[in-house]
């Protein structure tokens, strides 16, 4: 089953890294990604604060609201639509 690198793995990866991007631009790829979690961090605080400040209206039973009734054509509005076409 694959689980998370432990050890010399994570030296591997180290390693590709370091090859890949050059030791030199490192600090710069880390502080970007930091950067970026910590904008996204404060977006997704910012949704969840947005949430709890606007409760939501209390809503009624179905039972405590009016009847509705399906509209139907009524029999003198299918006479006249008779008597048009």
């Amino acid at each position: 089953m694959i689980g998370m690198p432990q050890g010399a793995e994570w030296l591997v990866i180290l390693a590709i890294v370091v090859l890949v991007f050059g030791a030199a631009k490192l600090p710069d790829l880390a502080r970007g990604t930091g950067q970026a979690l910590r904008i996204f961090k404060a977006e997704t605080k910012g949704l969840r604060d947005d949430d709890d400040d606007e409760p939501t209206p209390p809503t009624k039973p179905a039972s405590e609201l009016p009847p509705t009734t399906p509209e139907q054509p009524q029999a003198e509005d299918r006479q006249a639509d008779k008597n048009n076409g």
